[in-house]
C-alpha cells in the first residue's frame, strides 16, 4: 500500500480561536439519530447553545463497517453501542472554553433513556488539511432530490464568504430528527481548499443547526474516504 499525505503548508499557523473541545464519556448505547435530544441535554447546561452559530455539537459516530459490523438501523430501534474510548466533542470559541468546561464536566445527562456521564475535556485546533467533510448540512426545498441545486448553493455561497470551492462530492440524504420535525440533510466533501480556507469553514460552518452536528466540517482524506465513510452511515 503506498499512502502520501498532502504537503502540509509551510508557514501557516492554525488559530486557536476556535477548537474542539473533546470530553471524555461513560455512555453504554445511544440511540442511532441522538442529535437533538443530544442538543436539548447539553442546552439545559449551555443556554447559548443554538444561539451562538460558533458552538457546535459533534454528533457521537463511531467507526464504520467491518470485520462484519453493520451500523444499527434506527428504524428497527437499534442503538450506537459505544466503547470506551468514544468522545463527546463540542467546537467550542476560545472565550466560551472555561464556561463550556465548568458546565459540562462531570454532568449526567439523560439522552433519550441512556445515560451518558461526561469527564475531563482537553482542546483540539482545527485542521489545516485541504479536504474536509461534513455528514449532515441542512437542505432547502427540493435540494433533496436535485444534488446539483445543493452544490450550487454550497458554491455560490462560499463564494460569497471568499472561499473558492474547486472540487466538491455531496453524498447521500439522511433525515434527522428536529424540534419542529424530520429535517432533510445531506452530506459534502470540500477538496483542494487552501489552509486558511479550510480553517474558516471549520470555523464558521454551513448552513443552521450547529447544536445538532450540521454544517460542522472534519478532515477527510480525500474521495475515497468519503465514499467510505457515506457506505457507513
Amino acid at each position: 500500500m503506498f499512502w502520501q499525505e498532502d504537503d502540509k503548508p509551510q508557514g501557516f499557523a492554525v488559530s486557536d480561536e476556535i477548537v474542539d473541545l473533546v470530553f471524555d464519556i461513560q455512555c453504554r448505547e445511544l440511540p442511532v439519530d441522538h442529535a437533538h435530544d443530544l442538543a436539548q441535554a447539553l442546552g439545559a447546561l449551555l443556554p447559548q447553545l443554538g444561539q451562538e452559530r460558533r458552538l457546535g455539537v459533534h454528533t457521537v459516530h463511531l467507526a464504520g463497517s467491518q470485520n462484519g459490523w453493520e451500523r444499527p438501523d434506527p428504524r428497527l430501534g437499534q442503538r450506537l453501542i459505544l466503547s470506551r474510548r468514544t468522545k463527546l466533542t463540542l467546537r467550542v470559541p476560545r472565550e466560551d472554553l472555561q464556561q463550556v468546561r465548568d458546565a459540562l464536566n462531570g454532568a449526567e445527562l439523560d439522552i433519550a433513556g441512556c445515560a451518558l456521564k461526561i469527564g475531563k475535556s482537553k482542546e483540539k485546533k482545527l485542521s489545516s488539511q485541504g479536504t474536509i467533510f461534513s455528514r449532515y448540512v441542512v437542505l432547502e426545498p427540493g435540494e433533496d432530490k436535485d444534488e446539483n441545486a445543493f452544490l450550487g448553493r454550497i458554491v455560490s455561497h462560499l463564494a460569497e464568504r471568499g472561499i473558492r470551492v474547486k472540487k466538491a462530492l455531496c453524498g447521500k440524504t439522511t433525515v434527522v430528527a428536529g424540534p419542529g420535525g424530520p429535517i432533510q440533510t445531506r452530506s459534502i466533501m470540500i477538496a483542494d481548499l487552501r489552509a486558511e480556507e479550510s480553517v474558516r469553514l471549520q470555523q464558521e460552518g454551513i448552513g443552521p443547526m450547529r447544536h445538532m452536528g450540521c454544517g460542522i466540517f472534519i478532515p477527510h482524506k480525500g474521495i475515497d474516504a468519503v465514499k467510505k465513510a457515506e457506505d457507513d452511515n
